[in-house]
């Protein structure tokens, strides 16, 4: 294919990225991701500026072309044919090749989002797509899918770096590649918020996530339970490899995935497929799914496929999402994990006591200071830690616990009671962690006992999953203007408009009970606040991981776990 393996440090060739209003604050330990990496496409606005003229458009090809060849997409035989389906793509027959623009790609604040925004422009007046954001998106994708390698042409040479070279020189080629075709959306990364936190349970990081809507729990559940007919049957398919994608209209849409490339691997004898996320909330974050489009399942079978991954990629962690409703990730009807090149709050937590679990001589048990009720076993011995996580698993699956609200079964047989897993490997040490579950409801908790409470809804409503079980907060996109409008209340001393303000509104309890704690706040600095501010809704999302510990760190809640590490033992 021609492409060098290089450092997965997404570094391209264009250099446009923007952190939006405010910026992304970085803090000794906060979040590095591919969004302080030059920013590629995005989201083109939804009306734009009118198709261009044909030379604009040849020069906007060429320099597309240039930039597959500077970053090895493609190679320079390829050229000319990669010219004619850049034009083919957006309804073109002309003009020629603008020789002019070669190198200008490289130039300094070369905005690759303008040139696939103006051929994309092109598209739309000529019928190809609808006018709006995603019309253009889609337009945008096909392009890019036009210079990426050939699905077989990147499992070929993954497979041939991971067998000559190991595997970190396969994973940041891959990643590499994946960000140079801008599948990994490294513009709509770089306008998330980020910063740190310092908590008693050590830095939670937190981002505001700026690209997606926030999910409502209910919904999450009763897509969990359906099964779509669909094609592509869901956002995680394999058959999303090289797809189109469809407008709203048509059966309510699907995002185009032309550029996708996924690499085929083997996880306890079965297939799954390797992508990395678009969205990235953290470094070289990936997402490994099942062949088969089945319910995510937590089991010793499941376990064995996070062992299993990191012995094929021991330089990444991977983990699973918990398998039942409220508790569990947003998509619960594709089996699938995810991992990447990342230590999180959670893998840094300390040591509270030290347990037995029986028959399993060779592991090291343990339970972390950590919000969420989280047990870390470790062993060099791999068949005996999937033996002792499996006993940990089944024994919580049926266990009940009146004092702490714990209700393993309904009198019908739901069950409530599930693990989300992680795995990650230390030299010769396997690591697994397992934070206990629970997706009981009560009156008082229509939406989980142990999930995000009613009082905190303002910062965080959605399912715990399992990114922010691990310290890594992924708050919804409305709250950065909420927060700011909150300040602007604060600051001026008028909590009088609070309530009234739609955008305050939904945290005037919270604000007044800052305003209280912190008089400092009337008439300080816009800066001095915004930092203060940040520092709370990190509180709230330490909050947020108490509500979802099914063993509080009380007597009570002591006592309690002291009864199930026992069982463990016995």
């Amino acid at each position: 294919m021609g492409r060098e393996a290089s450092a997965g440090s997404c570094k391209g060739v264009a250099t446009t990225a923007s952190h939006g209003a405010g910026g992304t604050e970085t803090a000794p330990g906060s979040v590095t991701s591919p969004a302080a990496a030059p920013a590629t496409s995005a989201p083109a606005p939804a009306s734009g500026p009118g198709p261009a003229s044909g030379p604009a458009l040849g020069q906007a090809a060429s320099r597309l072309v240039a930039y597959g060849l500077a970053t090895q997409l493609i190679e320079g035989d390829d050229a000319r044919w990669a010219y004619n389906r850049l034009l083919e793509a957006v309804g073109l027959s002309g003009p020629e090749p603008d020789p002019s623009a070669a190198g200008q790609e490289a130039a300094e604040g070369y905005d690759f989002e303008a040139d696939l925004a103006l051929l994309a422009e092109a598209g739309v007046a000529r019928g190809l797509a609808e006018d709006t954001a995603t019309g253009r998106d889609r337009l945008a994708m096909r392009l890019m899918g036009e210079l990426t390698p050939r699905p077989s042409e990147v499992a070929r040479t993954f497979r041939d770096l991971l067998r000559s070279r190991g595997a970190r020189a396969a994973t940041d080629w891959f990643y590499r590649l994946c960000c140079d075709a801008d599948y990994v959306r490294r513009s709509a990364i770089a306008r998330n918020l980020a910063w740190t936190t310092d908590t008693r349970w050590g830095a939670l990081e937190i981002t505001i996530n700026k690209s997606k809507p926030e999910k409502d729990p209910r919904d999450i559940a009763a897509a969990g339970a359906s099964v779509s007919a669909s094609y592509p049957a869901c956002a995680l398919c394999r058959e999303n490899e090289g797809y189109s994608g469809r407008a709203a209209a048509d059966a309510g849409g699907h995002a185009a995935r032309q550029n996708l490339r996924i690499v085929p691997i083997r996880l306890g004898g079965e297939g799954y497929g390797l992508q990395y996320s678009p969205y990235a909330y953290f470094e070289e974050h990936c997402i490994v799914m099942s062949d088969v489009h089945r319910p995510m399942h937590v089991d010793a079978a499941s376990l064995g496929c996070l062992l299993d991954f990191v012995d094929l990629l021991p330089h990444y962690f991977v983990g699973s999402n918990a398998d039942l409703p409220l508790v569990g990730g947003s998509i619960l009807s594709h089996d699938h994990f995810q991992g990447g090149r990342h230590e999180f709050a959670m893998m840094r937590a300390r040591e509270s006591e030290r347990f037995r679990i029986a028959d399993a001589p060779g592991v090291s048990a343990a339970v972390l200071e950590w919000p969420i009720t989280a047990l870390r076993l470790a062993s060099a011995d791999r068949s005996q830690l999937l033996a002792a996580a499996v006993r940990v698993l089944e024994l919580w699956r049926g266990w009940d616990d009146p004092a702490s609200g714990v209700v393993s079964h309904d009198p019908d047989g739901t069950r409530h009671n599930t693990v989300t897993p992680i795995c990650r490997k230390r030299g010769d040490v396997y690591e697994l962690y397992l934070a206990l579950r629970c997706n009981v409801t009560t009156e008082a908790h229509p939406l989980g006992l142990f999930c995000p409470h009613e009082d905190k809804w303002h910062v965080k409503k959605e399912n715990i999953g399992l990114i922010e079980v691990m310290g890594l907060a992924i708050l919804p996109a409305r709250l950065e203007a909420e927060v700011r409008a909150v300040r602007e209340y604060l600051v001026s001393g008028d909590l009088d408009g609070l309530e009234s303000d739609p955008l305050a509104s939904p945290h005037a309890t919270w604000a007044r009970g800052l305003a209280a704690s912190h008089p400092e706040l009337f008439g300080m600095g816009e800066a001095e606040a915004d930092r203060l501010l940040r520092r709370e809704v990190g509180l709230v999302f330490a909050s947020v991981l108490e509500d979802a510990g099914v063993f509080a760190w009380d007597e009570k809640g002591r006592r309690s776990l002291g009864r199930f590490l026992a069982a463990l033992g016995r």
